[in-house]
């Protein structure tokens, strides 16, 4: 007679595997966000620094008279 395998390891296994994919692919979408903020961040203050931030045009000022301000 042969021996089956333990269908409960096999299962085990297989959630010990998924849940470390999840987990792997959670930690790479936090870090990915973490590395955009930080870029996003350094550009902010450069164009702060620069002056090259907000501009009041033509265009906002018909924005903010329509708007009542």
């Amino acid at each position: 007679m042969t021996e089956r395998p333990d269908k409960t390891a096999a299962a085990l296994d297989r959630r010990a595997f998924l849940k470390v994919a999840g987990l792997s692919a959670g930690a790479a979408g936090a870090a990915a966000v973490g590395v955009t903020a930080t870029k996003a961040d350094a550009k902010a203050a450069t164009e702060a620094q620069t002056g090259a931030g907000y501009q009041e045009t033509a265009h906002v000022r018909r924005a903010y008279e329509a708007a009542g301000f």
